[in-house]
């Protein structure tokens, strides 16, 4: 016979099980799935001249018939246009650029700022906080006012007698990598800097004593342990700079060609949504699918041990 002191297992046990599983899918379903499958709607969509400006993709007609019709012609321009193909491999060049200067920026900043003292490291990390205090927008125009021709930076090198004439850096690719590596910046210190800081320093203390030199110990020991950081602040730089249109915008004038700018004259200028919900998608597919491949590939790793 059971013990009176034994209780049942409690029947809210296993909702709170669906509950916590369920959450995070509803989430996703909501605000992941849902929009993704509005996107694609209307990707296969007729262009039309109304509100909204395309077609339905079924309709009810004469005897109760539900007439489907799928129009493929988006995808089919994206792939036969050259335009759209330069554009994804311009956005793919700058993004990774800006992600790897980023990566030699960031790292040795937040390598500073987690081997500082403790009392440092706050008013430090607020120092990398401090600009999102600031509009995105007001920042980014902050840099047309120093990189203009005759802006802060070609004055101060006229004065130093660097140069003898305004360096054209303004509405150039040199501008947006410029505006892009300043503005994402933070996001690939931050997770740097997390992951840094909960590196056990006995083992550099270990490696010293077996004669490792600290450049040796760094490459062999700190850097490999920091492989998660590194690649959550590669991530978290590389996915919105594919898609960024205001600094290229703004900072690289119109013969900047990114597939942000491209959205945005699709959506905005010529009003062909079905042909921009197209683009989204591909966009959107090259990002997802080396993004999972990386989480697997991490997930292995973290698995099999260092």
């Amino acid at each position: 016979m059971a013990s009176p002191l034994q209780h049942r297992p409690r029947p809210t046990g296993r909702w709170s099980r669906l509950l916590n599983i369920g959450v995070p899918y509803l989430w996703l379903g909501l605000f992941l799935l849902l929009p993704v499958a509005i996107v694609a709607q209307i990707s296969l969509a007729e262009p039309a001249a109304a509100q909204p400006p395309y077609t339905a993709l079924w309709q009810w007609v004469e005897d109760g018939v539900l007439q489907i019709r799928l129009d493929f012609q988006s995808y089919l321009l994206l792939w036969s246009d050259s335009l759209y193909l330069t554009a994804f491999l311009n956005s793919l060049q700058v993004a990774l650029a800006c992600t790897l200067l980023c990566l030699l920026i960031g790292y040795p900043m937040a390598y500073a700022i987690a081997t500082a003292p403790e009392r440092w490291r706050l008013p430090l990390l607020m120092l990398i906080v401090l600009p999102f205090w600031t509009s995105f927008l007001i920042r980014v125009y902050a840099w047309i006012g120093i990189l203009k021709t005759n802006g802060l930076l070609n004055n101060f090198l006229l004065w130093l007698g660097v140069i003898d004439e305004p360096l054209a850096i303004l509405y150039t690719q040199t501008a947006v990598y410029i505006g892009i590596v300043y503005s994402y910046l933070p996001f690939m210190i931050l997770p740097l800097y997390a992951n840094l800081t909960r590196l056990d320093p006995t083992l550099l203390e270990a490696a010293a004593d077996l004669g490792c030199r600290p450049l040796r110990a760094f490459l062999r020991v700190t850097l490999p342990l920091s492989r998660a950081g590194i690649i959550a602040g590669s991530m978290l730089v590389f996915i919105p700079a594919v898609g960024e249109f205001v600094i290229p915008d703004l900072l690289g004038g119109p013969k900047t060609l990114m597939v942000g700018r491209m959205l945005w004259t699709e959506f905005f200028s010529n009003m062909d949504w079905p042909l921009a919900a197209a683009l989204a998608l591909v966009l959107l597919g090259l990002l997802v699918v080396p993004f999972v491949l990386m989480q697997r590939w991490q997930q292995d790793a973290t698995e099999d041990g260092p």
